[in-house]
């Protein structure tokens, strides 16, 4: 049994509190020896160590003999280990009383046999664990032993001294007077034998050796983890959001009166924009731009800008094919004045752009244009070059908003940034369209995605462009595609499209089959934006779209119309409808100039051309359609022959610029006049006409389109720098008895001649 003082705050009252501990003798020992190791000073006493004269705690001695030197003071712990009767602790604890001043804690041992001379040698035995019972103290005289045997110490004869411990309490005998008996077999029966003493350690190796094995595992298994080839999860990519970046953020920093107000952001309204600053000098523009940008040129947008660095393209920044480098845009930003320098400096000249607006209505009577939050801008001229806008199919226009985000069309900056931004992950590309723009993204998107992803090309014709060339071109013209890495589909449409549980599409086609795709891109044509005609009460056409206007593309006497989404009369072909950058410029210039006061008729023919990468390209005027009779004269091709050779020569990548600064070549002057005996002064060389057969290479030629024999369109394969020649043609309207002469106007003519006739 234990006790233990704490001092009070009388300093004078001791509280005992009895608690239960450690009895066996391995236990007192790792006790006593933990003690030890702490620092504390250990005494062993008993009743017969205090009676002889050890008065005070400060003549005890501790288990090294060095006495206590000092008092007992403030933080001092002191272990007394008492080996006497029950009655011998609250002797000590009496004696001890006067002298706390501070926490002590008396620990008495269960020893089976403990004295002064004996303390810490006291051997095991082997039943010290046994179970013995409780033995009452008698008084037994000790055997004599034999002379060889001396004791080691004296005995004194059994006289019992009892002890008074209080009425009705029996007397004990003291311990010197009388063995004391065992103690240890008042002590209840052990859990454990002896021999299992450290049990407890044991268990915890046993605890540690389970640790350590599940560590082990966890670490096997992470190493496992990431020698594993890893199988990449695609996680869903959002895309660019198109957002209208509005600049100047405020309508009224925008220009409330402006002379000359151009509608639309693109080539026609910046072609404008030249000729009224070329005939008045002093003019005052402001064009208000639907888009975020500064006006560019839209074909590098699926022709060259895919063969530039990533760097570069988001730069916007191309190589041409000859390898100089250029901008999207026609001029830098610093070109342009702010719409609050011009709104500020009403004298000053220059042109100025309203970024990311959108004029919702025009009064064409009291001059007025509306933008959507309904500020009123008063103009003096005013141009529509709204341009055109992309189709869709009808199919993915029904569908959900998560199909939809995984379909694009193709038609400004940001369309090429979001096909830009899907390459980066995507593993197959599906194009539907085999026009003039599928067929130019399918080529350009194969030769960046080349080694890194899939393209395929789906369209309804049988070859590519087979809506304008004659089918033996078309065919041919496939063949080259699938060269650049493209896979084909020919003769079919889109029929249904799901999301499976990858989100990636699946597209059902009507020839049977399902192709799977990351992003859908439809290039199936455009159609005139005409989204004033209704508000602005303008009149569209009904069979080819776009707003009426006259040959000086005027719909009002102060309203002009440009571009892409005009329907002019033309004075040769009728009513037309055209949907091309050259088309842009011609028109744009003319209305520009008529705005100024010139006053000019359309009679231009626009031209048209087509990039299948740097080695095909061809350009095209007139009417031209498939559907159409054709001959073509065609010859084998020179390095030169191409859209590479031909941008080399002129450094210039806009090839309606080349054309309109080519002059007519001396030699084709007798060809192109009207009298006919003019022509029969000519010199006529014939070469041998064949038909061409399989696997011809259509390497350079040009395809003459008639109508009543009469050729309405020319389209100049792989013939550059010759379109002056071919607006001639158009211009003379007559019959050709052989069209092979006329082919010898654009220089065509080498050893070998091919005639195709449809």
């Amino acid at each position: 049994m234990g006790f233990r003082w704490r001092k009070t705050m009388d300093h004078r009252k001791i509280l005992m509190e009895r608690h239960e501990i450690r009895s066996l003798r391995c236990s007192y020992i790792r006790t006593i020896t933990n003690y030890r190791k702490a620092g504390r000073t250990i005494i062993y006493t008993d009743e017969t160590y205090i009676n002889e004269s050890h008065t005070t705690p400060y003549s005890w001695t501790d288990e090294s003999n060095a006495g206590l030197k000092s008092p007992i003071g403030k933080g001092k712990r002191l272990i007394i280990v008492h080996a006497g009767g029950e009655m011998g602790i609250f002797k000590i604890a009496n004696f001890i009383k006067p002298f706390v001043y501070q926490e002590f804690i008396m620990y008495k041992p269960n020893l089976r046999h403990f004295g002064r001379t004996h303390r810490f040698n006291a051997k095991k035995s082997d039943d010290c664990c046994k179970n013995t019972k409780n033995q009452e103290p008698t008084c037994k005289t000790p055997k004599p032993q034999s002379p060889e045997c001396k004791p080691d110490t004296k005995l004194h004869p059994c006289a019992p001294r009892p002890v008074d411990c209080g009425y009705g309490k029996k007397p004990l005998p003291l311990y010197h007077d009388c063995p004391t008996p065992n103690r240890m077999d008042r002590i209840p029966k052990l859990r454990c034998p002896h021999g299992n003493y450290d049990e407890p350690q044991k268990k915890n190796y046993l605890r540690v050796l389970i640790i350590g094995a599940i560590t082990l595992l966890i670490s096997i298994g992470y190493f496992y983890y990431l020698q594993k080839p890893k199988v990449e999860i695609r996680k869903k990519k959002k895309l660019l959001k198109k957002v209208r970046k509005k600049f100047p953020e405020k309508s009224k920093d925008i220009p409330n009166k402006i002379p000359y107000l151009l509608i639309g952001g693109g080539t026609a309204s910046f072609s404008a924009f030249r000729a009224i600053k070329s005939a008045d000098p002093e003019a005052r523009v402001l064009i208000i731009s639907e888009e975020s940008d500064f006006p560019y040129m839209r074909p590098p947008l699926s022709k060259e800008l895919w063969c530039s660095t990533d760097d570069a393209a988001k730069e916007l920044v191309f190589k041409q094919w000859n390898g100089t480098e250029r901008s999207l845009f026609y001029e830098p930003d610093d070109f342009f004045m702010s719409c609050k320098d011009m709104l500020r400096n009403p004298d000053r000249s220059g042109v100025a752009v309203a970024k990311g607006w959108l004029v919702k209505r025009i009064d064409v009577v009291e001059k007025k244009a509306y933008l959507e939050n309904d500020y009123e801008i008063n103009y003096g001229k005013c141009l529509i070059a709204t341009g055109a806008i992309p189709k869709n199919l009808e199919i993915f226009e029904q569908a959900s908003d998560e199909i939809k985000e995984k379909i694009s069309t193709f038609r400004e900056i940001f369309d090429f940034e979001q096909i830009h931004e899907v390459c980066e992950d995507a593993e197959q590309l599906v194009i539907i369209g085999g026009g003039f723009l599928g067929s130019e993204l399918a080529c350009a998107l194969a030769r960046k995605g080349r080694n890194r992803f899939n393209v395929l090309q789906i369209f309804r014709e049988g070859g590519n462009m087979g809506s304008i060339l004659p089918e033996y071109l078309s065919f041919w013209t496939t063949e080259k595609v699938k060269k650049e890495g493209v896979s084909v589909i020919p003769y079919a449409e889109v029929t249904g499209v799901k999301m499976d549980e990858n989100e990636r599409l699946t597209l059902n086609l009507s020839n049977g089959q399902n192709v799977t795709a990351d992003h859908v891109i439809v290039a199936v044509g455009v159609k005139a934006n005409t989204s004033l005609a209704e508000s602005s009460e303008l009149e569209v056409d009904p069979d080819f779209g776009g707003y009426l206007v006259n040959t000086e593309l005027q719909a009002r006497s102060h309203l002009y119309i440009a571009g892409d989404c005009s329907c002019f009369y033309d004075t040769k072909f009728g009513r037309r409808q055209v949907e091309h950058h050259d088309h842009a410029v011609v028109s744009g210039r003319l209305a520009g100039e008529n705005m100024t006061g010139a006053c000019k008729p359309y009679w231009h023919q626009s031209m048209f051309w087509s990039d299948l990468g740097p080695d095909v390209g061809y350009e095209a005027i007139g009417i031209v359609d498939a559907e159409l009779p054709t001959v073509g004269v065609f010859t084998k091709a020179t390095p030169e022959d191409s859209p590479e050779g031909v941008v080399t020569a002129t450094n210039e990548g806009m090839r309606s610029l080349t054309e309109e600064d080519a002059a007519m070549p001396p030699e084709c002057e007798p060809y192109v006049k009207s009298d006919p005996e003019q022509r029969k002064l000519a010199e006529k060389v014939r070469k041998q006409e064949r038909k061409a057969g399989p696997g011809e290479d259509f390497g350079k030629g040009v395809i003459f389109y008639l109508r009543d024999d009469i050729v309405v369109g020319i389209v100049l394969w792989n013939v550059f720098n010759r379109m002056n020649v071919a607006r001639q043609v158009l211009k003379d309207e007559r019959k050709y008895d052989d069209l092979n002469e006329v082919a010898k106007l654009f220089n065509i003519h080498e050893d070998e001649v091919v005639q195709e006739e449809t």
